[in-house]
């Protein structure tokens, strides 16, 4: 797990209270990209997350984000890109399995059923769903046809999302996971410890930076 969450666990804060109002510095709390990255997006201001099921700092954040995501803004959207780092052929590396159960569960409707329950069987019941046969065994206690899942979670539609999702997480030029992307511009820095809340304090200042920077050109 060597590229595991160094953005999340170590962000640099000049705070006054762990996620208080605080002037937003370039180089110091988040970084530019430059040309932007593409977004699904136009209308909307996009937050994107790239995870891994596997990655402790992601099942950590979660919960964190959830609640910060009930209190969304109307003018911000939000995805999931499981991400996926090549291997040694260049093909999807070894958390391609974790990105081959986000887009099968997508695929089939059963992400808000089941995405924090994913979390929950790797961290607290060590199951390894990583194992094809381990993780269809625990779609069937979950209610879920195991068959027609299996067939979604080979498919081509699939496999090419897992290739997409390699993609980006190469052109985001990541190290580690869970990462925020704010409208494909900006990522937070990383620098001294700071907690979950004080991470996505830094991404509520450049939604707002944004919004700024789209009404001063119209």
């Amino acid at each position: 797990m060597r590229r595991l969450a160094l953005i999340f666990g170590v962000i640099l804060f000049a705070v006054a209270g762990s996620a208080g109002a605080f002037e937003l510095k370039e180089g110091q709390h988040y970084s530019v990209f430059s040309p932007p990255k593409a977004t699904d997006s136009r209308d909307k201001i996009e937050i994107t997350e790239f995870f891994w099921y596997g990655c402790g700092h992601c099942y950590n954040l979660e919960p964190v984000l959830q609640k910060w995501l009930k209190k969304l803004p109307k003018d911000v959207v939000f995805r999931r890109v499981p991400a996926v780092f090549p291997g040694r052929d260049g093909g999807p590396g070894s958390w391609a399995p974790a990105a081959k159960l986000y887009y099968a569960m997508e695929a089939l409707g059963l992400l808000d059923k089941l995405h924090g329950e994913v979390f929950d069987a790797i961290h607290i019941e060590r199951i390894n769903l990583q194992n094809e046969k381990t993780m269809l065994e625990w779609m069937g206690k979950k209610g879920v046809d195991t068959a027609k899942f299996a067939d979604v979670y080979n498919s081509f539609a699939v496999q090419a999302k897992v290739s997409r999702s390699m993609q980006l997480t190469q052109s985001h030029e990541l190290d580690g996971v869970p990462a925020l992307i704010v409208d494909g511009h900006y990522k937070p820095s990383t620098g001294a410890a700071g907690s979950n809340e004080d991470v996505l304090a830094v991404v509520d200042q450049l939604i707002e930076k944004v919004r700024k920077e789209r009404a001063a050109k119209k």
